[in-house]
C-alpha cells in the first residue's frame, strides 16, 4: 500500500517508518522543515514538506501523493506546549481528514490517548466514557470525531510511551523530573506502552475495522508502584509521596487489541522502563 504518514519525525513516526517499509509499503512522510525531510529520506521514505495547519497546501500534498491510507501521528510537544498540541489535534486533524476525503482516501489511522477515561479502578475498555473534566478532553474528542468521519477511521488510544526518544528515556523529561525531585509517588494510574509496540500496533491496524482501540501493555500501575523503581534505576533519591494525593486516572485494558491479533513484545514496563 501507499501510505501518507503525517508526523513521520515524531517519536512514533521514527519507529513506524522502518516497520512500514519492511512490511512492503511505500511511505510518504511529512515534515514542516527541510532538515526533517532529509531525515525522513534517510529512513527510506519520501519526504513531503508541508505544514498541516495550512489546509490548502496539505490538501494539494495529499492529492499529489495519492495514498491508500493516511496515518496521523501529529503532535506538538517538543516544548511541552500542551495548548499548541491541543490546537494541532483539533485543526491539524480537521485539515488532514478533509485532505484525505478530497483525495478519495477511505482509511485513516490516528494517534489518540488511553488516559482520558472517567476515573475508576477497573480497567477501561473502549466503550467506557471519557472524562470531560480532564484538560485534553476537548481536543481529543475533536480528533476522534473527525477521524470517525472517514469511511474507515481507526483511533489508537496509546498508553504513555516509554523507550528510546520518549520522556521516560534516561535523557528524557520525566527522568529529569525524577533527578530534580519533582516527581512524587501517589495513587495516580498510568497505562504504559513501549514505543516499538505502539509502532507494531499501528502497522497491524492497517487491517483493523473502524473505531477506537487501546494500545497499552499488560501491567497498568500507579505512581506508588512505578516511580520508586524508576528513580532507583536512574540513581535518583527516593521519591516522596505526594501530599494529600488523590487517586486519579484509570487503568486501560488491551483486551480488544489482543483479540485483533496484537500483543506487546514488552508486556510490562518493569522490564523496559528501568
Amino acid at each position: 500500500m501507499k501510505i501518507f504518514l503525517a508526523g513521520a519525525n515524531g517519536v512514533i513516526g521514527r519507529a513506524l517508518v522502518p516497520k512500514l517499509i519492511a512490511a512492503g509499503h511505500e511511505v510518504s512522510g511529512t515534515s514542516r522543515r527541510r532538515e526533517g525531510g532529509r531525515h525522513i529520506e534517510e529512513m527510506g521514505a519520501h519526504p513531503v514538506i508541508v505544514d498541516v495547519l495550512d489546509a490548502r497546501k496539505l490538501k494539494k500534498a495529499v492529492k499529489a501523493e495519492r495514498p491508500d491510507v493516511v496515518i496521523h501521528q501529529l503532535t506538538d510537544l517538543s516544548d511541552r506546549d500542551f495548548e499548541a498540541n491541543g490546537l494541532l489535534r483539533i485543526n491539524g486533524t480537521r485539515n488532514l481528514v478533509d485532505a484525505a476525503k478530497a483525495a478519495g482516501v477511505e482509511t485513516m489511522i490516528a494517534q489518540s490517548i488511553a488516559w482520558l477515561y472517567v476515573r475508576g479502578e477497573a480497567a477501561a475498555v473502549e466503550t467506557d466514557d471519557l472524562d470531560p473534566s480532564l484538560p485534553p478532553y476537548k481536543s481529543v474528542v475533536a480528533l476522534e470525531e473527525a477521524v470517525a468521519e472517514m469511511p474507515r477511521g481507526v483511533v489508537l488510544r496509546y498508553g504513555a510511551f516509554y523507550g528510546p526518544g520518549t520522556w521516560y528515556a534516561a535523557d528524557g523529561e520525566f527522568a529529569a523530573k525524577v533527578r530534580d525531585g519533582e516527581l512524587s509517588r501517589g495513587p495516580a494510574w498510568t497505562s504504559f506502552v513501549h514505543v516499538e509496540d505502539a509502532a507494531d500496533a499501528t502497522v497491524a491496524a492497517l487491517d483493523w475495522a473502524a473505531g477506537p482501540v487501546n494500545i497499552v501493555d499488560d501491567d497498568p500501575a500507579t505512581a506508588d508502584d512505578w516511580v520508586p523503581g524508576y528513580a532507583a534505576a536512574l540513581g535518583a533519591a527516593e521519591p516522596k509521596a505526594g501530599r494529600h494525593a488523590a487517586a486519579t486516572g484509570r487503568p486501560a485494558s488491551n483486551a480488544k487489541a489482543k483479540s485483533l491479533g496484537w500483543a506487546p513484545a514488552h508486556p510490562t514496563w518493569r522490564t523496559g522502563l528501568f
